[in-house]
């Protein structure tokens, strides 16, 4: 075996022991963190399910500022898709919100939620501005994910009814024509 050979073993030897270390030693906290966001363990399967579910595992693996990052980018997104759903055509945040409120298509709960992920330092994280270095990431991150999570499970909630998935709000779900929907599941860790 050449030197060059020899080296990329070792290295890859070394990270492989790096990585079940750091594994072993954040293993509790990675689980206190992931059961602390009462997450939707089933949601439609629509564009923005794999960043949702994305958001869940950055905080859960301890990278706060991308978890915050994403967790604003996908609540934009769920509000568009309610927009779309909804035939609503307000692009401005606050007269979305109140056409939300003024038709009574989301609770005040779920609105409250919204709005507090939207102010979560929306434009100082999104442009990397100087203030993000004195913003607490890791309870930012817990508080926008546990928002989330309420967003979710009013938009995506659902009964199992004679073992199967009934959506309590079926305008959110691509119902087919033989009563199924494509789900997002992220039931486990």
């Amino acid at each position: 075996m050449d030197h060059e050979k020899v080296m990329q073993a070792a290295r890859r030897a070394q990270m492989q022991d790096d990585l079940r270390q750091i594994g072993e030693q954040t293993l509790q906290a990675r689980i206190d963190r992931y059961m602390e966001i009462d997450h939707q363990g089933i949601i439609g399967d629509h564009y923005f399910a794999k960043a949702s579910s994305e958001c869940i595992n950055l905080y859960r693996d301890g990278h706060f500022i991308a978890a915050v990052m994403a967790s604003q980018a996908v609540n934009e997104g769920i509000l568009k898709f309610l927009a779309e759903r909804n035939s609503i055509n307000e692009k401005e945040h606050s007269e979305l919100m109140e056409k939300f409120k003024s038709k009574n298509i989301i609770s005040a709960g779920c609105l409250t939620a919204s709005d507090k992920i939207w102010g979560s330092f929306r434009n100082d994280v999104h442009h990397m501005n100087p203030k993000v270095a004195s913003i607490p990431f890791q309870q930012l991150a817990k508080s926008n994910l546990q928002a989330l999570a309420v967003i979710e499970q009013e938009v995506f909630g659902v009964d199992i009814k004679d073992g199967k998935l009934v959506p309590k709000q079926p305008k959110y779900w691509d119902v087919q024509k033989d009563g199924t929907v494509p789900v997002f599941l992220r039931l486990g860790i």
